[in-house]
């Protein structure tokens, strides 16, 4: 898979202010900012992209995905 399609898969899952992905093809990095994750965990927030993706994990399409989760506030405050 591409960076645009998981980038794409992503946002048609879930509300994202903003969405960040490099990788090589097989190891993904994200950075994805959502008002969805606000009073969610960090563990609930990383299933809740993982979601977005379905079988695309399971079955090897997407082998690792890395992220950091941000509110919109977080975020903000993070880029200061």
């Amino acid at each position: 898979m591409t960076a645009d399609q998981i980038k794409n898969m992503i946002a048609a899952g879930l509300v994202c202010e903003h969405i960040e992905l490099e990788g090589d093809g097989r190891h993904w990095y994200a950075t994805i900012v959502s008002s969805e994750f606000e009073g969610r965990r960090a563990i609930q927030r990383h299933q809740r992209v993982y979601a977005t993706l379905g079988d695309k994990m399971k079955n090897d399409e997407v082998h690792a995905l890395s992220m950091k989760t941000f509110t919109p506030a977080e975020w903000a405050s993070a880029s200061e």
